[in-house]
């Protein structure tokens, strides 16, 4: 994919849809057959910077939601910027 590739407004509204979903999970009731343990993850460092957050979210699955050696992990942020904010920032940047 070319290097200078920007989601569309549309695409950047369904990916923030689903990752305001993903966020919502609950540990307590989530189906741990669902989830992916992060070993399993690759980075392909040589994708451009949107690519590589694509392709992060397609293995995973769920960022905010996943296994770490057979522990489901749940992550949250505190402070100034969540995740998903800085996710919806990152998007917003790239989609110009």
């Amino acid at each position: 994919m070319s290097e200078n590739r920007r989601l569309t407004k549309e695409e950047a509204a369904e990916l923030l849809a689903r990752l305001e979903e993903m966020k919502r999970v609950d540990v307590r009731t989530v189906d741990v057959s669902t989830l992916v343990d992060i070993a399993e993850v690759k980075i392909d460092t040589s994708l451009p910077p949107l690519e590589r957050v694509l392709d992060f979210i397609r293995q995973i699955k769920n960022p905010y939601c996943y296994l770490d050696g057979g522990i489901v992990v749940k992550v949250s942020f505190a402070g100034r910027r969540s995740m998903e904010d800085s996710l919806c920032h990152y998007i917003r940047t790239v989609c110009g």
